[in-house]
C-alpha cells in the first residue's frame, strides 16, 4: 500500500521567516530539519530564456499544521508575498521571450494631451499597438513579424485632477526610430536596448513594476503569443539530509547547485523557514553560461 503525502502549493506562504532571524536553538533546529514526516523534498525548476530558479521544499508523511487566522499584519504580508509572485511571473515570462536585441520604452504625453482615465490611458496603449503591427504588416520583411510586449500604464489618481500618465513597454518592436514616432503622446520618448545582467532582467522588472507614488494605479498587460516558461518537477534531486546540509551551510550551495545543474552559474539562495512546520524552504537563482562549470572535488551525497 502506497503512503500518503503532504504537499502545499502555497509554500512561500507557509516558509516566511529569514534564516536570519531564525531564532531556535541548534539543537530545535536541527530537530525541525530531521523531522522523520518529512518524506522527501520537491524541486521545481523553472526554466525562462538563460535564467533557471530552483524552488525546494518538503513533503510530509502527515498532515501539515495548519495556520492561524490572518489578522492586519498577516493580510498585509499576504499582499506583499502577492505583489512579489507578481513580479516572478512578469520576470520569467520577460526572460522567456525577450533578449538583448530588443527594447523597453517609456512613453509620456504633452500637457495638452494627458488622458482624463485610466481607461483612456489603456486605449493610447491599444490604438499605439495597432500602429505598430500595420507597421509591420506594410514592410516586406516584417509582413509576418509576431510583436510581442509587456507594458504598464502608471499614474497618479489620487488627485481627481487629470494626472501626469506614463507607459513602460518591453518590446521585441524591431526599429526604435520608428517607434518613437509612432507614439503620438506628444511628450518625451525614450527608447534602450535590453541590457540583462546577472539576474536577467529582475531589476528592470521590478523598476517597471514599483510603485513611485503613494496611491498609484497600475495596470500590466502583456500579449497573448508569449511563450511561458519550462516548468519541471522532480522527487528525486533533494534528499532530506541534503536539505539539512544546505541549511546548516555545511555543503556550499553553490557547489551543489552548480553540480546539479551542469551549464549554469549560481547567483544566490534564499533559505526561510516557518512557524509552524518542520523543514525548509531553498530558493536558488542561476544563469546559463557558454562554458560547463568544471568541479574539483566530489560532493558527499
Amino acid at each position: 500500500m502506497t503512503s500518503t503525502q503532504y504537499n502545499v502549493e502555497n509554500y512561500e506562504d507557509i516558509f516566511t521567516v529569514d534564516s536570519s532571524a531564525y531564532v531556535d536553538s541548534i539543537e530545535e533546529h536541527v530537530e525541525r530539519l530531521r523531522d522523520k514526516q518529512i518524506s522527501k523534498y520537491r524541486v521545481k525548476s523553472i526554466w525562462s530564456g538563460n535564467m533557471l530558479e530552483i524552488e525546494a521544499y518538503p513533503l510530509w508523511a502527515v498532515p501539515i499544521g495548519k495556520r492561524g487566522k490572518r489578522g492586519k499584519g498577516s493580510s498585509i504580508a499576504q499582499q506583499n508575498l502577492n505583489d512579489k509572485n507578481t513580479i516572478k511571473r512578469v520576470t520569467r515570462i520577460v526572460h522567456t521571450n525577450f533578449t538583448e536585441k530588443d527594447i523597453w520604452a517609456t512613453w509620456t504625453y504633452a500637457n495638452d494631451q494627458l488622458p482624463a482615465d485610466h481607461e483612456q490611458a489603456k486605449k493610447d496603449m491599444q490604438n499605439f499597438i495597432r500602429r505598430l503591427k500595420r507597421w509591420l504588416k506594410k514592410q516586406k520583411k516584417y509582413e509576418k513579424f509576431e510583436l510581442k510586449y509587456v507594458y504598464v500604464t502608471e499614474f497618479d489618481d489620487s488627485s481627481g485632477k487629470k494626472v501626469r500618465v506614463h507607459h513602460h513597454m518591453i518590446t521585441n518592436f524591431p526599429d526604435r526610430d520608428v517607434a518613437e514616432e509612432l507614439w503620438n503622446g506628444g511628450g518625451r520618448v525614450q527608447t534602450r536596448r535590453l541590457q540583462p545582467n546577472d539576474f536577467g532582467l529582475e531589476g528592470l522588472v521590478r523598476y517597471i513594476m514599483k510603485d513611485k507614488k503613494k496611491k498609484p494605479t497600475k495596470r500590466y498587460t502583456i500579449s497573448r503569443n508569449m511563450k511561458q516558461p519550462k516548468i519541471t518537477i522532480a522527487d528525486s534531486k533533494m534528499t532530506r539530509k541534503r536539505a539539512e546540509r544546505i541549511a546548516m551551510e555545511e555543503v556550499r550551495a553553490q557547489e551543489l547547485f552548480e553540480k546539479m545543474y551542469q551549464g549554469y552559474k549560481f547567483n544566490d539562495i534564499e533559505i526561510k523557514y516557518s512557524e509552524f512546520n518542520s523543514g525548509v524552504y531553498l530558493y536558488v537563482r542561476m544563469k546559463r553560461i557558454d562554458t560547463l562549470v568544471k568541479h574539483k572535488r566530489r560532493l558527499d551525497e
